[in-house]
């Protein structure tokens, strides 16, 4: 089954998100200056915003996704699974190299940095494997047992469980990183069970990290009837 098949893709803009992040660490790590106190301090902060929501995300998956693919498909979501466990071991190897580097004195950070960044680019490519197998075939079992409805009750009870903290930081990628449609799509649904307040934070949050046409828009779309919000 293709992964872009015309059902609910519970998978496809938050992963959408992660790559982008993912791409935007790697990036950080490996200009970086070890040798300089700001310039690694700040690359590792990047590194370890990331691996905290990455591991918050396997949890997610594990608490709502699995199980309901389990539920239905037993054995679904066995593959998935053990990547989790392998990815919270890389983690955790991730963040202590991390601190090993912030302890280590000259010359020896820039060696550390550089296998850092090494280790990192590993970690972002099995991701990367991990996340087509997820799109394809852990959708193609959950769109066999469960209607486009039932998917989207397992994503908002998901969404429902996740700190505000962590929503906005996971917004701020995936929000930028999304098409047209699925921006206004996320948004129409924000703005109809959020705060005002809240609503209008997301937004001032969004739109330095839009061009201004994909702005001018989004602020069209939210203009119009929901059902013409998609088209615009």
């Amino acid at each position: 089954m293709e992964a872009f098949a015309p059902r609910y893709n519970i998978y496809a803009v938050i992963h959408k998100g992660l790559r982008a992040w993912m791409a935007h660490t790697l990036q950080a790590l490996g200009r970086a200056d070890w040798l300089d106190a700001e310039d690694s301090a700040a690359a590792l902060a990047e590194l370890r915003s990331l691996l905290a929501v990455c591991r918050s995300h396997l949890a997610h998956e594990n608490d709502f996704i699995h199980p309901a693919m389990e539920a239905r498909r037993p054995g679904s979501s066995g593959q998935t699974q053990g990547d989790h466990g392998e990815h919270v071991r890389a983690i955790d190897t991730l963040l202590a190299r991390a601190g090993a580097l912030e302890a280590a004195r000259g010359a020896r950070r820039a060696e550390l940095g550089y296998a850092l960044y090494l280790a990192l680019a590993m970690f972002v490519a099995e991701n990367h494997e991990h996340m087509d197998i997820e799109e394809v075939r852990n959708n193609a079992a959950l769109w066999a047992a469960y209607g486009d409805a039932e998917i989207l009750a397992i994503e908002q009870a998901l969404v429902a469980s996740i700190p505000p903290p962590e929503m906005m930081l996971t917004l701020r990628w995936m929000l930028p990183s999304a098409s047209h449609g699925e921006r206004c799509a996320l948004l129409m649904g924000m703005r109809a069970g959020a705060p005002a307040e809240v609503f209008a934070g997301v937004l001032g949050m969004l739109q330095p990290l839009l061009t201004p046409r994909d702005w001018t828009r989004l602020q069209d779309a939210l203009a119009q009837p929901a059902e013409m919000a998609k088209a615009a």
